[in-house]
C-alpha cells in the first residue's frame, strides 16, 4: 500500500525553504557546487538550483554521483558533469532523496574528498534517522518517523511527492 504523506504543491514550499536556508548559510559564498547523488537526488539538487539562481546572486554548479546505492562498498562511485566545473576551494552541498542510514553519504565521500572542498554538507528532503554511520544533513525538507521496514518514496518528475510503503 502507497499512502501520500506529501503532496506536490507542499514538497515545492519545502524545496524553495530548503534553498533559502543553503543560501542564509552560505552568505559569503560567490559559488556553490551540488552533488545530487543519482537518480532521485539529482533531480532533487536540479530543483533545489533552480530555486537557488532565482533568490541568490551566486553561481550554482550542479554535478552527478553516480553509485550503486545497495551495495555502495561493491561498486565504482563516480562524478558526472565535472569537466567544466572547478571543485577546489568550494562549498559542496550532496544532495540526496532520503537519509536512512547514512551509509550512501558516508561511502561517496571517498570519492568526493579527492577534491579540496572548503567544506562539504549534506541536503535530504526526507530524513528517517535510522542512523548506522555517523551522519546527519545540515539541510532537511521532512523528519519522517517511521519503522525500519517502511520504505519512503520520493518521485521527482513534473510534480514531486512523497509515498510510504508499508
Amino acid at each position: 500500500m502507497k499512502d501520500l504523506i506529501y503532496s506536490a504543491d507542499k514538497v515545492r514550499g519545502t524545496i524553495l525553504r530548503m534553498a533559502y536556508e543553503i543560501y542564509e548559510h552560505n552568505l559569503g559564498e560567490t559559488e556553490i557546487v551540488m552533488a545530487g547523488v543519482r537518480n532521485q537526488g539529482y533531480e532533487l539538487a536540479r530543483l533545489v538550483k533552480t530555486e537557488l539562481e532565482q533568490i541568490s546572486p551566486m553561481t550554482i554548479s550542479l554535478i552527478g554521483v553516480k553509485m550503486d546505492k545497495r551495495q555502495p562498498y561493491a561498486s565504482d562511485i563516480t562524478l558526472d558533469d565535472i569537466e567544466e566545473v572547478e571543485l577546489d576551494d568550494k562549498v559542496l552541498i550532496v544532495v540526496d532523496d532520503v537519509l536512512n542510514s547514512g551509509r550512501t553519504f558516508a561511502y561517496c565521500l571517498k570519492t568526493l574528498l579527492q577534491y579540496k572542498f572548503r567544506k562539504i554538507e549534506l541536503a535530504v528532503l526526507v530524513n528517517r534517522s535510522h542512523k548506522q554511520f555517523p551522519v546527519s544533513a545540515k539541510y532537511k525538507g521532512y523528519d519522517l518517523s517511521t519503522t525500519i521496514s517502511d520504505y519512503v518514496e520520493v518521485k521527482i518528475t513534473d510534480q514531486v511527492d512523497i509515498r510510504l510503503h508499508d
